[in-house]
């Protein structure tokens, strides 16, 4: 039984960061590890509600107040267990997800506080990492075979079910090295790799085999592919980046998307990490091409407000940034759930600040760029914005300037965090013979198949840019669907369907 009072006793309390002056100084994590003492009396604020709307926030059914209650009682063996019944990477999903489930937590009805809920589960997750990662026993083979193609958390969460069901799994990435965006596009400060790393060590121990620098489409075609394998699931993510090509001067030096820029810092870290040149301060941040694209001493503007541009905020920061605006097209949030606009257990559009915002920088809410201005050289030297208006109009958006609004922002290097529009089109579509709908997605039927027999796909590049949480969830769900088309024994667990949708007000 939970501790009917602990949500009285105890208020919502997270460990305290790493202070400023020392975290933007290194690419270290934000949140050093929490004390058992505080995990357990948040832990212990959990009701375990009859009806735990938690779990409808999170498409992984992860048995939150199982594991509350496991933590509370000193049993973390047994949470352990718990937590990696339903997420196979809890330790990805701690620190990178905006967490649904606690906006749907009992406790914060009302603008009460709810449980925290991510910071119990990596917590969990860090206590089991800290013991090792054992790999789980392999059945006898079952002489199928399957090619994953992409190595976010979609495919390496579907690469395990199906190694643990028995069958050859090979995931194949395009870039150097394993993990997808976890690798190369989310920073060390949210994610250090070294986690990654771990998860990758015991999926090889449980038969899964990686192949690194294959262009599937390229380098492999996906005739060979299929000749080789007897299904194959497409996990390549959502990577195309939203641009704004009509806005005046969108092709000076100078002006990027924002994954350029976290990508080549990530490089750049990781080169330092292995020794490489760069040792203590990574090297310069650099595009493919040497380009730089390094915001040391330089005025940075981030067009944006959500999870990347943040990214790009704490990276500005850690690169020596001389000053930074971060620009975001809609007005300033609320501070607290509007009831009448997204009702409890709902996501609630509210002002979310990330560890990267106390660490500087300006944010600027309802203006629009109306220009990148040329230094006359062919490299941008500011950004034009205007004051704007934003409503719906028959369910479109429709943005007004407001007149005599205009004004210049310092700018040396520009970054767009404006979203994405789907998975890139590549050789790899044509040559399954699939297409990318209206929203620059996969479509899948109700066994997430493609249009192709036994092409399957699961993850951004199906549902569009999501949350971490639903990329495993599809990457489960898709396993257990090939498990069925490979006439394996038993089932195995499916948390979502193609056509799930995340809790929302009608």
């Amino acid at each position: 039984m939970p501790d009917p009072n602990g949500f009285l006793r105890y208020d919502r309390r997270l460990p305290a960061r790493r202070p400023v002056p020392v975290r933007i100084s290194d690419w270290r994590e934000v949140y050093p590890p929490a004390g058992e003492e505080l995990i357990r009396e948040q832990a212990t604020r959990c009701m375990d509600c009859g009806i735990p709307f938690c779990h409808d926030g999170c498409p992984l059914g992860n048995r939150i107040p199982d594991w509350n209650d496991l933590v509370r009682t000193g049993n973390w063996d047994a949470a352990v267990e718990s937590l990696h019944a339903t997420n196979n990477f809890p330790e990805f999903t701690g620190r990178l997800c905006p967490a649904p489930c606690e906006a749907a937590c009992v406790l914060g009805i009302s603008g009460g506080q709810p449980v925290t809920i991510k910071q119990v589960e990596v917590e969990i997750a860090d206590a089991a990492a800290a013991r090792g990662f054992t790999p789980r026993p392999v059945p006898a083979p079952s002489g199928r075979s399957v090619a994953v193609v992409g190595s976010g958390p979609a495919g390496l969460a579907a690469a395990q079910q199906l190694a643990r069901a028995g069958h050859a799994v090979t995931v194949y990435e395009r870039d150097d090295a394993i993990g997808g965006l976890l690798r190369y596009g989310i920073p060390d400060f949210k994610l250090e790799k070294r986690h990654i790393d771990a998860r990758l060590a015991q999926l090889a121990a449980e038969g899964v085999r990686f192949r690194t620098g294959v262009d599937v489409g390229v380098d492999v075609t996906a005739e060979q592919l299929r000749a080789e394998h007897d299904a194959v699931l497409l996990t390549c993510g959502a990577l195309q980046g939203r641009d704004t090509p009509e806005t005046p001067g969108r092709a000076l030096r100078g002006v990027h998307q924002a994954m350029a820029h976290l990508v080549a810092a990530n490089r750049a870290v990781a080169a330092a990490a292995t020794g490489q040149p760069g040792e203590g301060r990574p090297a310069t941040a650099a595009l493919p091409d040497g380009t730089p694209i390094d915001a040391a001493g330089k005025h940075v503007v981030i067009i944006g407000g959500g999870d990347t541009a943040a990214d790009c905020l704490g990276v500005a920061h850690r690169q020596g940034a001389a000053g930074v605006h971060q620009l975001d097209l809609y007005p300033q949030p609320p501070q607290t759930r509007d009831e009448a606009r997204d009702p409890w257990p709902t996501w609630p559009w509210i002002l979310r600040s990330y560890p990267a915002h106390e660490e500087g920088g300006e944010r600027v809410f309802a203006v629009a760029v109306q220009e990148f201005v040329d230094d006359g050289t062919g490299q941008v030297r500011a950004v034009r914005i205007a004051e704007v208006t934003v409503e719906k109009v028959d369910g479109r958006r429709v943005v007004t300037v407001v007149p005599g609004s205009e004004r210049e922002l310092p700018a040396d290097l520009v970054l767009l965090a404006i979203g994405f529009e789907g998975t890139e089109q590549q050789p790899l579509l044509a040559q399954f013979g699939v297409v990318r709908n209206a929203r620059g997605a996969i479509d899948a039927r109700d066994d997430w198949q493609t249009d192709a027999d036994g092409v399957f796909v699961a993850g951004d590049m199906h549902r569009g840019a999501s949350l971490i949480v639903w990329a495993i969830a599809e990457g489960r769900a898709a396993a257990a669907a090939i498990h069925t088309y490979l006439g394996g024994v038993g089932a195995l667990p499916a948390p979502v369907g193609p056509r799930a949708q995340a809790l929302a007000a009608r």
